[in-house]
């Protein structure tokens, strides 16, 4: 009986995990491991200037994260504004930020030492 019970709970994690692969995988034209990264200056700049293009970030030292996320349109197609921002709380030192970010705004982010990587 338990024998039988390891195999369907096996079964069961193995569907997990494609489903998993399917909603976690990765981010269009993303490796599965970064292969560059640059710190950043968080920047209440939106513009080419300051745009990330669809970087994952580490957080070195930790706090709160402002962003905007990778691919999130302006109103008129052009460039997003400050409004459409999120704010990550309470990011714990040395962790990443696991969403896909176009800027890091300067308002509302205490985090320090921000490595932008792709």
């Amino acid at each position: 009986m338990v024998r039988t019970l390891l195999v369907v709970l096996g079964k069961k994690q193995k569907q997990l995990i494609k489903i998993n692969k399917k909603t976690m995988g990765q981010y269009i034209g993303q490796p599965d491991f970064g292969t560059s990264a640059v710190e950043i200056t968080a920047s209440d700049t939106i513009d080419l200037t300051t745009k990330l293009n669809s970087s994952a970030l580490f957080i070195g030292s930790g706090g709160d994260v402002t962003v905007i996320l990778g691919g999130i349109p302006g109103a008129s197609g052009g460039f997003p504004a400050s409004s459409q921002a999120v704010t990550f709380k309470n990011l714990s030192n040395g962790c990443f930020l696991p969403v896909i970010v176009d800027y890091v705004l300067a308002t509302g982010t205490t985090a320090a030492d921000i490595v932008a990587v792709k």
